[in-house]
């Protein structure tokens, strides 16, 4: 019990990381709005990745994805049957198409994370209807937190929120926490089981939450070849949105939030 308090303190974030913590979603929010602008039909996703390249370096910053584990990219792009870790590449994103594209920043030596599903000019209804549900899902998940929680309480309102409008949600791929460190304690499954129901969300924890939702089944192709993208195991579509969020005394603090991006009861 001892080294499991000793792990959760080191979670905690005091006020001069949560300032840190504050100033990297910030930035990661503003490249994201800055992409926004050039994610249309004719754009490549391999030069949305030398967008990410050049703004982040030219505000002094670190793309934490390029050489993370391997990966060879500085975003991942996700288009259409594609859940997440989508790799750069010169493929036109055309009409009626949906990208993910998840960038995470790395600013004074702290993270910000976050994913948008982009909309490529007229998509079916099909489309819209994903998008709109893996968008929906996230806040409700943020809705329902509370300082001192259990991370269940994510799972459940996404689950909740997915099933009933016949979708699936993605098990393999989680939320986690996030600090001076891409990946870190806690987990956060997107899906209610054991371990979330016992995990408690303390006042100074920091973590994402990032609901891959399904068009059809919840199960996932992998791809062999490039050993990162993975696919929906039916073809189907799929959608994400991510934020960081900081939990504090006061409730959950969404640290990437857009200033132009789609806000809270956004209809796709």
């Amino acid at each position: 019990m001892l080294q499991k308090e000793k792990t959760i303190r080191k979670l905690l974030l005091g006020h001069d990381a949560r300032q840190r913590m504050r100033a990297a979603g910030r930035f990661n929010a503003q490249l994201m709005d800055y992409l926004r602008g050039f994610i249309k039909p004719g754009i490549t996703t391999q030069e949305i990745d030398d967008l990410v390249v050049k703004y982040t370096a030219d505000h002094g910053h670190t793309c934490a994805t390029l050489g993370y584990l391997g990966f060879p990219k500085s975003c991942c792009t996700s288009i259409n049957e594609v859940i997440c870790h989508g790799i750069p590449k010169n493929e036109t994103l055309v009409d009626g198409d949906i990208v993910n594209v998840d960038i995470t920043s790395i600013v004074d030596g702290w993270h910000g994370d976050q994913s948008e599903t982009f909309i490529i000019g007229e998509a079916s209804d099909a489309a819209r209807a994903v998008t709109q549900a893996a968008f929906d899902c996230l806040y409700l998940a943020i809705e329902a937190l509370t300082p001192g929680c259990t991370v269940n309480a994510i799972g459940d309102a996404i689950v909740a929120e997915a099933h009933s409008r016949g979708f699936s949600v993605v098990r393999e791929y989680v939320g986690h926490g996030l600090g001076q460190a891409f990946h870190q304690p806690p987990n956060i499954p997107h899906f209610p089981d054991r371990k979330s129901r016992q995990q408690r969300l303390l006042p100074g924890m920091c973590f994402t939450i990032e609901p891959m939702i399904n068009e059809g089944t919840r199960f996932t192709r992998p791809d062999k070849r490039d050993g990162w993208t993975v696919r929906t195991r039916d073809g189907k579509l799929s959608a994400q949105f991510e934020h960081t969020i900081l939990m504090t005394e006061d409730g959950p603090e969404i640290l990437t939030l857009t200033e132009l991006g789609p806000k809270r009861g956004h209809q796709f």
